[in-house]
């Protein structure tokens, strides 16, 4: 099935995953990768995290010190991962009391670690022997955690897709033979008897089709109807987790909760990917995020509510493969919106919608946004491009314009950044521009 499709490499870079809180009852995350040479520090990522938007927990791909360190004392939950080569050696207690030393007590509980996550889609990638090794290394984990006195950290992994035989229908759903009793049935046995999740990573994207956008959009469409259940889809995410649902269902273990740990819309692809778009992206996630707010759960877990974890934080200009995976962002590396989806404190979930254009008030505050002196022509014609492209104000800088002269790239740009950092909410980081923009006391215009 098309749809069971993951992305085409193995996850090799440390990503986070946040959750965001809706409605105090259940959580959405967005998955925040480190693939950029543009990218804001860990601290300004927690403080923007935790200030300006309604985020209440992030999932780490990897135990990394310094993500670790900047979420402390924020509030935020975070969810560690062991690297998958680290699976085999974890079999053992001696060195799983060892992982726990090094990587979880130097900054418990000061950082709210709530999750650590035993590998990354292990079945999906292998090699055999980490599978043959995964739920030894779950349990020895937990009870390396038991035995250091840490009892309120739970162990799981997460699982492409591909674990399922089919989806479609649900009612016919399964886990692929030999997967199933040999290493899902004891895996869900444990996560049962230590009331953790079993994780997911749903992507509709993967399934998609000129015919059935719509149906994994989350747009108005006619449905799925599956005659053995008697029940009708209206959308592929409710499908595939009731497909995932069904096929937990057959070996005993309905009653374990499901994560949807990873899952998204790219906003922009190659020629060849004519549905990676905005608007798409945020149909996809605007609907995901109602859905998930909505707490109506899906056609054969009615009223069940899912943490669900979007990707992703950031587009990522470094990240390899097509233009599609570097675009799977919420935000820019400044940390303005692609798309608005009801994220940032300020703004209500109530559908996908465009940034809006902000006006262009007089300057007076106290600071002032202008280009460092080492920022290049280029880069900060890019700056200029990137402001005006937001639908900002940038006659002023156009011939005839009040602010024309004096007619350099640097005054020009001077200007325009100065506009963005006044009308974004004057956070330092509004005045970052992938590092070519600095905050001073002395007004520009006066100069």
């Amino acid at each position: 099935m098309e749809m069971l499709r993951r992305r085409p490499s193995p996850c090799t870079a440390i990503f986070l995953l946040v959750a965001l809180f809706v409605q105090n009852v259940h959580s959405i995350g967005v998955n925040y990768g480190t693939l950029g040479n543009d990218l804001p520090p860990p601290a300004a990522v927690a403080q923007f995290l935790k200030d300006k938007t309604i985020i209440d927990r992030v999932k780490l791909f990897d135990v990394n010190p310094d993500i670790l360190r900047a979420f402390a004392n924020t509030g935020i939950f975070v969810t560690v991962t062991v690297p998958n080569g680290e699976i085999p050696g974890l079999t053992d207690i001696r060195n799983a009391r060892r992982w726990v030393a090094a990587n979880i007590k130097p900054f418990y509980p000061q950082t709210k670690i709530n999750y650590i996550l035993v590998g990354n889609e292990i079945l999906h990638w292998g090699p055999q022997n980490l599978i043959d090794n995964l739920v030894s290394a779950m349990r020895t984990l937990q009870h390396a955690l038991v035995v250091s006195g840490i009892r309120d950290v739970k162990v799981s992994t997460a699982h492409s897709l591909g674990i399922l035989a089919s989806s479609q229908p649900p009612s016919l759903a399964r886990f692929r033979p030999g997967w199933d009793v040999g290493v899902l049935k004891p895996m869900l046995q444990f996560l049962r008897e230590t009331k953790s999740p079993f994780m997911v990573n749903p992507y509709p994207y993967f399934g998609y089709s000129p015919k059935n956008a719509n149906f994994a959009l989350f747009r108005p469409n006619r449905g799925v109807f599956d005659r053995y259940t008697k029940k009708t889809y209206t959308n592929m995410f409710d499908m595939l987790m009731d497909a995932v649902f069904v096929s937990m269902k057959k070996l005993g273990y309905a009653d374990v909760d499901i994560v949807a740990a990873e899952t998204g819309w790219p906003s922009m692809g190659e020629t060849f990917e004519p549905q990676c778009t905005v608007e798409n992206a945020a149909s996809y996630n605007g609907g995901l995020l109602r859905k998930v707010s909505s707490g109506v759960g899906t056609p054969l877990m009615p009223g069940r509510k899912f943490e669900t974890y979007i990707f992703g934080l950031f587009n990522e200009n470094m990240k390899p493969g097509s233009l599609a995976e570097r675009n799977f962002g919420l935000f820019r590396p400044d940390f303005s919106q692609v798309y608005d989806i009801g994220i940032l404190r300020s703004a209500q979930p109530t559908g996908p919608r465009p940034t809006p254009t902000p006006a262009l008030p007089a300057p007076n505050g106290k600071k002032w946004c202008v280009p460092k002196p080492e920022a290049t022509d280029a880069a900060l014609q890019a700056n200029i491009d990137y402001v005006c492209s937001k639908g900002a104000d940038c006659r002023p800088i156009q011939p005839g314009g009040a602010c024309f002269n004096p007619n350099t790239v640097r005054a020009h740009a001077s200007y325009i950044m100065n506009t963005f950092y006044q009308t974004s909410g004057r956070n330092d980081f509004n005045c970052d521009f992938s590092r070519t923009g600095s905050l001073t006391s002395s007004d520009p215009s006066k100069s």
